[in-house]
């Protein structure tokens, strides 16, 4: 078992770090909002501190899991950030959405300090945090990886290293340019076969059998059919997540034609008020089929 810091209690951090406290580790907590950080340990035990720095001394492992770029440099950087707190050998694990040059950058910012850095996105949404079975892509050097890989099983059913720092951003990427355009298909063929007179139910649980199956069709055509979005993964989130990837692309040179139409989609429902969305809400901006 190792002594594991973990930074970020959100709706996929907050159970994430459970699992690892379930699996015997020793695990201390850090939140912005020190009342979820609380809540945490008096449901899995452990013991929170009061800055990244504080949360990372002595820990083997320090997981994090936030927002972005930004929300990241301010919990791992400075002096009260975690680089400051790691002693010499250990590993930060990031688990944040974020770009694979940030990635970059705390790579080399950790190894000026003689720490590890991966970075390690996940996917799953807040289902797959909870029960343990989020796909995790990892970017960074082997050794690290090696180390690391068996702690993160806690809360993974695939682990993979992808290359060196910035592969699992940039994997996590592809992830997302994948889920806008299956949504978005999905979004339209539940639109034609309401507009068709189809029971849209019917239709799905037929081609769920075939070629058309995906995990967003078999998770998401029925709420998607009720109109139901208030859960799921965010689409300020999606939105997020899309800025980046297009950036990317921008300077990789991959035309991304779809995806940017897509993100244009998840504007629209920003503008309808959805930001706090399911992505699946795509199918709303689709017009009803006339009677």
């Amino acid at each position: 078992m190792s002594k594991v810091a973990f930074i970020g209690l959100g709706v996929m951090g907050y159970p994430m770090a459970g699992h690892l406290a379930r699996k015997g580790h020793e695990v201390c907590v850090y939140n912005r909002t020190s009342a979820k950080a609380a809540q945490w340990v008096e449901e899995f035990g452990g013991r929170c501190a009061a800055t990244p720095r504080e949360a990372a001394q002595g820990a083997e492992l320090v997981m994090s899991c936030v927002g972005n770029d930004d929300d990241l440099r301010s919990v791992v950087l400075g002096e009260g950030g975690a680089l400051a707190g790691m002693a010499p050998g250990a590993v930060l694990v990031d688990h944040t959405t974020a770009s694979a040059d940030v990635a970059r950058e705390l790579a080399v910012q950790a190894a000026e300090r003689e720490l590890g850095f991966l970075d390690a996105p996940v996917s799953g949404g807040q289902a797959g945090a909870q029960n343990g079975v989020l796909t995790v892509m990892v970017g960074g050097e082997k050794a690290f990886y090696d180390r690391a890989e068996p702690v993160i099983q806690a809360y993974a059913r695939m682990v993979r290293l992808m290359g060196p720092a910035g592969s699992g951003q940039l994997t996590k990427m592809v992830n997302q340019i994948c889920i806008a355009g299956l949504v978005q298909g999905l979004a339209e063929a539940l639109h034609f076969a309401q507009c068709a007179g189809l029971d849209g139910l019917a239709a799905m649980e037929v081609i769920s059998k075939g070629a058309a199956q995906s995990w967003q069709l078999e998770n998401r055509h029925k709420t998607m059919l009720a109109g139901e979005f208030e859960f799921g993964f965010a689409v300020d989130w999606m939105r997020k997540d899309l800025s980046i990837l297009l950036d990317e692309a921008r300077h990789n040179g991959a035309q991304l034609p779809v995806t940017a139409l897509v993100d244009q989609f998840y504007a629209d429902i920003q503008a309808m008020g959805g930001n706090r969305w399911d992505t699946s809400s795509l199918i709303a901006r689709l017009k009803p089929a006339k009677r």
